[in-house]
Protein backbone atom coordinates (compact mmCIF):
# COMPACT_ATOMS: atom_id res chain seq x y z
CA UNK A 1 0.00 0.00 0.00
CA UNK A 2 1.18 3.49 -0.83
CA UNK A 3 0.77 6.04 1.91
CA UNK A 4 -0.64 9.01 0.05
CA UNK A 5 -3.23 11.63 0.94
CA UNK A 6 -6.19 9.88 -0.76
CA UNK A 7 -5.46 6.57 0.99
CA UNK A 8 -4.97 8.31 4.34
CA UNK A 9 -8.35 10.05 3.89
CA UNK A 10 -9.99 6.71 3.14
CA UNK A 11 -8.45 5.15 6.25
CA UNK A 12 -9.59 8.21 8.23
CA UNK A 13 -13.20 7.38 7.31
CA UNK A 14 -12.79 3.89 8.75
CA UNK A 15 -11.17 5.24 11.92
CA UNK A 16 -14.07 7.70 12.29
CA UNK A 17 -16.64 4.86 12.50
CA UNK A 18 -16.07 3.86 16.15
CA UNK A 19 -15.78 7.55 17.10
CA UNK A 20 -19.09 8.14 15.32
CA UNK A 21 -20.75 5.27 17.24
CA UNK A 22 -19.44 6.49 20.60
CA UNK A 23 -20.58 10.05 19.84
CA UNK A 24 -24.04 8.74 18.90
CA UNK A 25 -24.41 6.96 22.25
CA UNK A 26 -22.91 9.60 24.51
CA UNK A 27 -25.33 10.85 27.17
CA UNK A 28 -27.50 13.48 25.53
CA UNK A 29 -25.95 16.86 26.10
CA UNK A 30 -27.77 18.62 23.30
CA UNK A 31 -24.59 18.50 21.22
CA UNK A 32 -24.81 14.82 20.19
CA UNK A 33 -26.81 15.36 17.00
CA UNK A 34 -24.45 18.11 15.88
CA UNK A 35 -21.36 16.03 16.66
CA UNK A 36 -22.63 12.87 14.92
CA UNK A 37 -23.85 14.86 11.92
CA UNK A 38 -20.48 16.63 11.80
CA UNK A 39 -18.58 13.33 11.85
CA UNK A 40 -20.83 11.92 9.13
CA UNK A 41 -20.40 15.12 7.08
CA UNK A 42 -16.62 14.94 7.54
CA UNK A 43 -16.66 11.35 6.28
CA UNK A 44 -18.70 12.42 3.23
CA UNK A 45 -16.38 15.30 2.43
CA UNK A 46 -13.31 13.10 2.86
CA UNK A 47 -14.88 10.60 0.43
CA UNK A 48 -15.27 13.28 -2.22
CA UNK A 49 -11.84 14.75 -1.44
CA UNK A 50 -9.93 11.48 -1.60
CA UNK A 51 -11.35 10.72 -5.05
CA UNK A 52 -10.67 14.23 -6.27
CA UNK A 53 -7.09 14.22 -4.96
CA UNK A 54 -6.38 10.74 -6.28
CA UNK A 55 -7.28 11.92 -9.79
CA UNK A 56 -5.76 15.40 -9.50
CA UNK A 57 -2.46 14.21 -8.00
CA UNK A 58 -2.41 11.02 -10.08
CA UNK A 59 -2.32 8.96 -6.88
CA UNK A 60 -4.85 6.28 -7.74
CA UNK A 61 -3.97 2.91 -6.31
CA UNK A 62 -5.37 -0.59 -6.19
CA UNK A 63 -5.57 -0.27 -2.40
CA UNK A 64 -7.59 2.95 -2.68
CA UNK A 65 -9.86 1.52 -5.38
CA UNK A 66 -10.62 -1.41 -3.09
CA UNK A 67 -10.90 0.38 0.26
CA UNK A 68 -12.76 3.55 -0.79
CA UNK A 69 -16.11 1.86 -1.49
CA UNK A 70 -15.66 -0.39 1.56
CA UNK A 71 -15.16 2.66 3.81
CA UNK A 72 -18.25 4.32 2.35
CA UNK A 73 -20.43 1.26 2.81
CA UNK A 74 -19.21 0.72 6.38
CA UNK A 75 -20.02 4.31 7.37
CA UNK A 76 -23.45 4.27 5.70
CA UNK A 77 -24.38 0.85 7.11
CA UNK A 78 -23.26 1.91 10.59
CA UNK A 79 -25.28 5.13 10.40
CA UNK A 80 -28.38 3.28 9.18
CA UNK A 81 -28.09 0.68 11.94
CA UNK A 82 -27.77 3.43 14.56
CA UNK A 83 -30.80 5.24 13.12
CA UNK A 84 -32.89 2.04 13.19
CA UNK A 85 -31.80 1.48 16.80
CA UNK A 86 -32.84 5.02 17.71
CA UNK A 87 -36.18 4.75 15.89
CA UNK A 88 -37.05 1.04 15.78
CA UNK A 89 -39.88 -0.02 13.55
CA UNK A 90 -40.64 -0.82 9.96
CA UNK A 91 -40.72 2.84 8.89
CA UNK A 92 -36.97 3.15 9.44
CA UNK A 93 -35.91 -0.49 9.13
CA UNK A 94 -37.37 -1.17 5.66
CA UNK A 95 -35.43 1.51 3.75
CA UNK A 96 -32.31 0.74 5.81
CA UNK A 97 -32.57 -2.96 4.94
CA UNK A 98 -33.15 -2.15 1.26
CA UNK A 99 -30.09 0.11 1.14
CA UNK A 100 -27.78 -2.26 3.05
CA UNK A 101 -29.08 -5.31 1.18
CA UNK A 102 -28.54 -3.66 -2.18
CA UNK A 103 -24.98 -2.71 -1.26
CA UNK A 104 -24.21 -6.32 -0.39
CA UNK A 105 -25.89 -7.65 -3.55
CA UNK A 106 -24.22 -5.16 -5.91
CA UNK A 107 -20.82 -5.68 -4.28
CA UNK A 108 -21.19 -9.43 -4.80
CA UNK A 109 -22.34 -8.86 -8.38
CA UNK A 110 -19.34 -6.64 -9.11
CA UNK A 111 -16.97 -9.20 -7.60
CA UNK A 112 -18.49 -12.01 -9.63
CA UNK A 113 -18.50 -9.92 -12.83
CA UNK A 114 -14.80 -9.15 -12.31
CA UNK A 115 -14.10 -12.87 -11.96
CA UNK A 116 -15.78 -13.62 -15.29
CA UNK A 117 -14.12 -10.64 -16.98
CA UNK A 118 -17.21 -8.43 -17.42
CA UNK A 119 -16.65 -5.86 -14.67
CA UNK A 120 -17.18 -2.86 -16.99
CA UNK A 121 -20.87 -3.82 -17.30
CA UNK A 122 -21.47 -2.94 -13.63
CA UNK A 123 -19.42 0.20 -13.18
CA UNK A 124 -20.87 3.06 -11.14
CA UNK A 125 -23.71 4.78 -12.97
CA UNK A 126 -25.16 8.28 -12.80
CA UNK A 127 -28.24 6.96 -10.98
CA UNK A 128 -25.88 5.46 -8.39
CA UNK A 129 -24.36 8.88 -7.78
CA UNK A 130 -27.81 10.47 -7.37
CA UNK A 131 -28.76 7.64 -4.98
CA UNK A 132 -25.62 8.25 -2.93
CA UNK A 133 -26.33 11.99 -2.72
CA UNK A 134 -29.93 11.40 -1.55
CA UNK A 135 -28.73 8.77 0.91
CA UNK A 136 -26.02 10.96 2.43
CA UNK A 137 -28.36 13.95 2.79
CA UNK A 138 -31.07 11.72 4.30
CA UNK A 139 -28.73 10.22 6.87
CA UNK A 140 -27.28 13.63 7.73
CA UNK A 141 -30.73 15.13 8.31
CA UNK A 142 -31.87 12.10 10.34
CA UNK A 143 -28.74 12.23 12.49
CA UNK A 144 -29.30 15.91 13.22
CA UNK A 145 -32.86 15.18 14.42
CA UNK A 146 -33.85 18.78 15.19
CA UNK A 147 -35.47 21.30 12.88
CA UNK A 148 -33.25 24.08 11.59
CA UNK A 149 -35.51 27.08 11.91
CA UNK A 150 -38.59 26.15 9.89
CA UNK A 151 -36.69 23.43 7.97
CA UNK A 152 -38.04 20.05 9.13
CA UNK A 153 -34.84 17.97 9.01
CA UNK A 154 -36.43 14.71 10.21
CA UNK A 155 -39.32 14.82 7.74
CA UNK A 156 -37.03 15.80 4.85
CA UNK A 157 -34.57 13.13 6.01
CA UNK A 158 -37.22 10.41 5.87
CA UNK A 159 -38.42 11.62 2.48
CA UNK A 160 -34.87 11.47 1.15
CA UNK A 161 -34.29 8.08 2.80
CA UNK A 162 -37.28 6.63 0.94
CA UNK A 163 -36.12 8.33 -2.28
CA UNK A 164 -32.67 6.81 -1.72
CA UNK A 165 -34.23 3.37 -1.14
CA UNK A 166 -36.23 3.68 -4.39
CA UNK A 167 -33.13 4.83 -6.30
CA UNK A 168 -31.23 1.98 -4.65
CA UNK A 169 -33.65 -0.55 -6.09
CA UNK A 170 -33.68 1.19 -9.47
CA UNK A 171 -29.88 1.23 -9.68
CA UNK A 172 -29.72 -2.43 -8.64
CA UNK A 173 -32.14 -3.30 -11.45
CA UNK A 174 -29.94 -1.37 -13.89
CA UNK A 175 -26.86 -3.29 -12.72
CA UNK A 176 -28.67 -6.63 -12.89
CA UNK A 177 -29.97 -5.89 -16.40
CA UNK A 178 -26.46 -4.93 -17.53
CA UNK A 179 -25.07 -8.15 -16.06
CA UNK A 180 -27.97 -10.41 -17.07
CA UNK A 181 -26.32 -11.91 -20.16
CA UNK A 182 -23.23 -12.76 -18.12
CA UNK A 183 -25.32 -14.14 -15.25
CA UNK A 184 -27.34 -16.42 -17.49
CA UNK A 185 -24.41 -17.48 -19.70
CA UNK A 186 -22.16 -18.93 -16.98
Amino acid sequence: MKWNIPNILTLLRIVLIPIFVVAFYLPDSGWNPLITTGIFFLAGVSDWLDGYLARKLNQQSAFGAFLDPVADKLMVATALILLVGADPGAFTAVPAAVIIGREIAVSALREWMAQVGDKTKVKVSYIGKVKTTAQMLAIGFLLYRAPIGLFPTTEIGYGLLYLAAALTLWSMIIYLRAAWSSLTRH
